[in-house]
C-alpha cells in the first residue's frame, strides 16, 4: 500500500486515473471469477496481470517524464531569451525617456572632448612651427590635414637625408646650404662659405645656433658626399651655447646695476681700505704683559725698569712714575685709557656703517629698477616674457652687490671690534693694578733698579 501511495503521488492526473481504472478492473475480475477455479490460481493470475499492467504504466510514465523534461528545458531557454529581450527593450525605453538635463550633460561632455582635441591639435601645430595667426584662421579639417602633413614629415625623418634649405649664418648672411634633420637636431653645411654647424628651424628659414671647427666641418662634408662619417651632436639642444652666450664677466654684471652701483662700490672700497689699515694697526700692537698685583709687578720688572713694557702699556707705566699723588695718577690713567680706546676703535664705525648702508642702497637700486621695468611694461606691453625677466634680473643686481659688500663688512667689523675691545680690557686691567692704594710701585721699581745699577758699577 505504501508503494501504491508513493506511485499515486508521483504520477500526473491522467496516469493516476488510468492506474485506478486498472486496479478496479482487477478487483472486478477477482470478484467475478467462477467458483470452480481455484482461488489461489485465479489470485496469482490476477496478480501477474496487474504486475504486467503496472510495468507498462511505469514505462509509459518514464517516457512521458523525459518528454516533459525536454519540454521544460526548452521553455526555460525561451524564458531566458525573452528576459534578455525585455532588458534590451527596457534599456531602449529608458534612453527614449532620458530627461533634458541628461541630454544637456552629454552634449556638454561631448563639447569638452571636442575642445580638448582641438586644443591638442593647435598645440601640436604651434610646436611644429605654425604661427598663431595662421592657426586661428584654420578650420578643424585644415588642422587635421596639417597634422597629417607633419606626420609624413616626421615619418620621412626616420630615414634622414640631406636636403636644400636657406640658413641664416652667425654673421647675418642668408645662404643656400645642405640641411640634415634628425629628430630635434638639425645640421647645416654651407659649402660656398665652408661653414657648418647646428641650426634651429624658424618657419621656412634655419638659423645657425653654433659653428663647427674645420675638423667637424670636414666630417660633415664627408657624410654629405659619401654617406658615411661622424658628426657632432649637442645633447643640450643648443642650451649650452645659449648659456655660454648669456654668460658675462664681473664688470659687465656690475655695470647692469645702473647708477646705484657707484655708491655701493665707493662704500666697499672705503671699507676695504679701513679694514686693511685696522688689521695692520691692531696686529702690530705689542702684547700686553699680564700683571696680577703691585707686588707681582715689582718682581716682574726687576732690573729691566721701564724697558720691560712697550707701547700703550709703557705709557700707562710712565704716567704712574710721573704722578706725584694718587689722585693725579688715577686721573691721568683714566684720560690715557680713553685716548687709547679712541685710537683702538677709530674708523671701526665706518665699516659698521658700510655693512648697514650697502643692503639699503642695493634695495633702493632694485626698487628703482622694478619701477623702470613696470614703466616699460606699461608703455610696450608684457607680451614678451624675456624682456620682463631681463629687467627684473638687472634690478636685482644692486641687491646682490649690496649683500656682497655688507656681509664681509659685517664680519670684519665684528672681528676688529672684538680685537680692539680685548686689547683695551687688558690695558684697563693693567691700569687697575697701577692705581691701587699700595705705595708707589713705579717709584719702588725705579729705586730698586737704580740700586742694582750702582751695585753693579761698584
Amino acid at each position: 500500500m505504501k508503494r501504491l501511495s508513493h506511485v499515486l503521488t508521483t504520477f500526473n492526473p491522467i496516469l493516476k486515473s488510468s492506474f485506478i481504472a486498472a486496479c478496479v478492473a482487477l478487483c472486478a475480475a477477482v470478484v467475478c471469477a467462477p467458483a470452480e477455479a481455484a482461488p489461489e490460481d485465479s489470485m496469482l493470475a490476477n496478480i501477474k496481470e496487474a504486475k504486467a499492467r503496472l510495468e507498462r504504466t511505469e514505462s509509459k510514465i518514464s517516457k512521458e517524464r523525459v518528454a516533459l523534461a525536454n519540454e521544460l528545458r526548452a521553455l526555460e531557454q525561451q524564458v531566458m531569451k525573452l528576459r534578455n529581450e525585455t532588458t534590451v527593450a527596457r534599456r531602449k525605453m529608458d534612453e527614449r525617456t532620458l530627461s533634458l538635463s541628461q541630454l544637456e550633460n552629454r552634449l556638454s561632455s561631448w563639447s569638452e572632448q571636442q575642445e580638448f582635441q582641438q586644443n591638442l591639435l593647435s598645440r601640436f601645430l604651434l610646436q611644429t612651427g605654425v604661427d598663431s595667426l595662421s592657426l586661428s584662421e584654420m578650420s578643424l579639417s585644415d588642422k587635421v590635414q596639417k597634422v597629417g602633413e607633419k606626420a609624413k614629415v616626421f615619418a620621412n625623418q626616420q630615414t634622414p637625408n640631406f636636403s636644400a634649405g636657406k640658413v641664416v649664418l652667425a654673421n647675418g648672411e642668408v645662404t643656400q646650404a645642405k640641411v640634415l634633420t634628425l629628430g630635434p637636431v638639425t645640421w647645416y653645411l654651407a659649402q660656398a662659405q665652408n661653414v657648418a654647424g647646428t641650426a634651429e628651424r624658424k618657419q621656412d628659414l634655419f638659423t645657425s645656433t653654433s659653428t663647427f671647427s674645420d675638423t667637424d666641418t670636414e666630417s660633415l662634408a664627408s657624410l654629405a658626399s659619401s654617406g658615411s662619417g661622424s658628426i657632432k651632436i649637442d645633447p643640450t639642444l643648443g642650451r649650452a651655447a645659449t648659456r655660454k652666450q648669456a654668460s658675462e664677466g664681473v664688470i659687465e654684471h656690475v655695470v647692469k646695476g645702473g647708477v646705484w652701483v657707484i655708491p655701493i662700490v665707493l662704500f666697499a672700497l672705503l671699507a676695504t681700505l679701513i679694514a686693511l689699515f685696522k688689521v695692520i694697526q691692531l696686529w702690530r700692537l705689542p702684547k700686553v704683559k699680564q700683571v696680577a698685583s703691585g707686588k707681582a709687578l715689582v718682581n716682574m720688572v726687576g732690573s729691566s725698569g721701564v724697558g720691560f713694557f712697550d707701547g700703550m702699556q709703557r705709557e700707562l707705566y710712565d704716567i704712574t712714575k710721573r704722578a706725584s699723588t694718587p689722585t693725579e695718577r688715577d686721573d691721568e690713567l683714566f684720560s690715557a685709557l680713553q685716548q687709547d680706546k679712541i685710537k683702538l676703535e677709530k674708523y671701526n664705525g665706518t665699516i659698521a656703517v658700510t655693512a648697514a648702508v650697502a643692503p639699503l642702497l642695493g634695495l633702493l637700486g632694485t626698487v628703482s629698477g622694478m619701477i623702470e621695468t613696470f614703466r616699460m611694461m606699461t608703455a610696450f606691453g608684457s607680451s614678451d616674457p624675456e624682456v620682463i625677466s631681463g629687467g627684473i634680473a638687472k634690478a636685482l643686481v644692486t641687491t646682490e652687490l649690496g649683500l656682497v659688500v655688507a656681509i664681509p663688512a659685517l664680519i670684519l667689523n665684528a672681528v676688529l671690534s672684538r680685537k680692539a675691545r680685548h686689547y683695551y680690557e687688558e690695558l684697563e686691567s693693567f691700569a687697575l693694578v697701577l692705581s691701587n692704594d699700595e705705595p708707589d710701585v713705579a717709584k719702588k721699581n725705579d729705586q730698586k733698579s737704580d740700586g742694582q745699577k750702582q751695585a753693579s758699577a761698584s
